[in-house]
């Protein structure tokens, strides 16, 4: 018998089988198998019956009996029943579950990895900061939802191309500009004359200091180093620091590229890297903006009123229509973003997402307006959107608010330095985005189980160190008679590794990369059970095969799902 590597993606298509059977005029129904609350209910349970019901005209427990005789046999289906009004409930064979041993064995890191993507191409736009500071913490938590989710997705079958968006341009980079001009002149934020919107971080003397001495900036524009950090050849923009404080074009020039520079930093401390990053800037330059706003006014979605340009953006269900262009001839902060967008389309990608602050979520109705209003073929709701909500840091049970380097917040570095990258990786992908987020540095440092990165990463050592006790070769586990797999412990960890490429393709699925975080938790959990309740490196040679191959599939599957998080996987504590 061959493993199945993904139980539910495999009795959706015996069900499939037997719906074309049942109903041939009804295969366009959505095949729903579900994990029951209770084992008692079965392994899995479909509600097909119930959804076939009316346009057969028959009752659910029926059907059900109908469906149930046209299943194709599998060595997967064990006792199949029918239960309340017409749930079919399936028991998976024991043999089958046992099989699941040695398919996480052979296919190693590509256990988990699915094809329900097919290759088609997706981009993610994360983090995406103006280039004013360095990270915060918030950027942090849309760098490790954005990374995960793209490592989700290639884990899923897409073809993911990761996107960095800088907002180089508008008001944010002119209060940049005069706060380094200040500095450079000497001037410091405590002085009365300086400008209640400008940036007070001392980051704006080192950038100051930096350009009156000349220095030379390097910049990262694609993501493959193929040097050191400080190595010029991996770098495509180098920027020299003028040395004029009255040159504020220079200064300009110098302090975004100071800036993107640290920000570029943050991110290899933080293990994230982009395929490509963009301009807001290019877009003006190039003349993608005016042209955008012109094939708008053609597509008559605009009209004039009071000096400035509007878009009617209620015809695409928004509540108001939105100035595009304001009576001093500037735009409006989402026109540029409809022209970025516009380009993403015309660059292929049928499918975009963009990972962002909750604060964005004004932006998305008028950006998808835009969009529509351009009449170029692009489907409403695109693109899609991941909004994560703020991100609070305490220390000591007391709120961290700022940096002494930023000034005003609590930056991504701070955090990695304070906890390590594992940590911060983890606690800030670890929730629903949608969720407010507490970041506990304290319990981020404990070595306790109630630190959810120790307590998983332990599992994997504890797996580890029975394994190097036992000293045997790692070859001999793949022909270990799982048949011997049948304690309560031992099913419970096999049904919890059997979920694991559901949870990778639901995870996808739902653009929801901290299923992976609660999933590891409780495969820890059910493997530190397993472990207290057991012995390992007994006498019986067979049942010792048995159970330390369980245990090595297991920590496979920790690996594989810590990678999905950016997390590693440490062989001892």
């Amino acid at each position: 018998m061959s493993a199945v590597l993904n139980f539910k993606s495999h009795l959706s298509e015996l069900f499939a089988q037997a719906l074309r059977e049942v109903a041939p005029e009804l295969t366009q129904t959505e095949i729903l198998i579900e994990r029951p609350k209770l084992a008692t209910h079965g392994d899995y349970s479909c509600n097909l019956a119930m959804q076939l019901a009316k346009p057969l005209r028959k009752s659910p427990r029926d059907i059900a009996q109908l469906l149930i005789a046209a299943l194709p046999k599998s060595d997967v289906l064990g006792k199949v029943e029918i239960a309340g009004a017409g749930f079919i409930n399936v028991f998976v064979t024991t043999a089958a579950k046992q099989k699941v041993v040695h398919a996480v064995l052979q296919a190693g890191e590509a256990y988990g990895r699915g094809t329900v993507g097919a290759k088609r191409k997706v981009q993610v736009e994360f983090v995406s900061a103006n280039p004013t500071g360095p990270l915060h913490v918030g950027h942090g938590r849309g760098a490790a939802v954005g990374d995960c989710l793209c490592n989700v997705l290639d884990a899923a079958g897409w073809d993911v191309t990761r996107e960095f968006y800088y907002n180089d341009a508008g008001v944010q980079i002119d209060n940049l500009t005069l706060s380094v001009q200040l500095r450079c002149k000497g001037v410091t934020p405590d002085d009365p004359s300086w400008p209640e919107a400008g940036y007070r971080g001392d980051y704006i003397a080192d950038v100051a200091n930096d350009y009156m001495a000349k220095k030379v900036i390097y910049v990262q524009t694609p993501s493959q180093i193929i040097g050191e950090p400080d190595d010029s050849r991996a770098y495509d923009i180098q920027m020299a620091g003028k040395g004029d404080a009255d040159d504020a074009e220079s200064i300009r020039h110098f302090a975004v590229a100071y800036l993107r520079r640290e920000q570029d930093l943050d991110l290899r401390a933080f293990r994230v890297q982009f395929d490509v990053f963009s301009l807001e800037s290019a877009l003006y330059s190039e003349g993608k903006v005016a042209a955008t706003v012109d094939n708008l006014i053609a597509s008559g979605h605009t009209y004039e009123q009071e000096g400035a340009l509007w878009l009617r953006t209620t015809d695409f269900g928004d509540d108001k229509d939105r100035v595009m262009r304001k009576t001093d001839g500037g735009y409006t902060y989402f026109v540029p973003d409809v022209a970025y967008h516009l380009g993403k389309w015309q660059r292929g990608f049928q499918r975009v997402i963009n990972e962002q602050g909750a604060d964005h979520h004004s932006t998305i109705t008028r950006v998808r307006a835009g969009l529509q209003a351009l009449n170029v073929g692009i489907p409403q709701g695109w693109p899609d959107y991941v909004l994560h909500q703020m991100v609070t840091v305490l220390k000591n049970g007391e709120e961290v608010k700022i940096s002494k380097r930023a000034g005003s917040y609590v930056t991504l570095r701070d955090l990695i330095e304070e906890v390590g990258c594992d940590a911060t990786r983890y606690f800030l992908a670890a929730r629903h985005p949608d969720s407010q987020l507490v970041f506990d540095i304290d319990l981020a440092k404990s070595k306790s189980n109630d630190n959810p990165v120790y307590y998983i990463q332990y599992a994997h050592a504890r797996i580890n160190a029975v394994l190097t006790q036992w000293a045997g070769k790692p070859e001999a586990l793949h022909t270990a008679n799982v048949n011997l797999l049948d304690s309560e412990y031992e099913t419970t960890l096999l049904q919890k590794i059997i979920d694991y490429p559901q949870v990778v393709e639901t995870s996808a699925q739902e653009l929801a990369p901290h299923l992976i975080a609660f999933y590891l938790k409780e495969l820890a959990a059910d493997f530190h059970s397993y472990y207290n309740a057991s012995r390992f490196l007994v006498e019986d040679e067979a049942v010792k095969n048995a159970r330390l191959a369980l245990i090595a599939a297991t920590a496979q599957v920790i690996r594989n799902g810590l990678a999905l998080l950016g997390v590693s996987a440490p062989t001892s504590r």
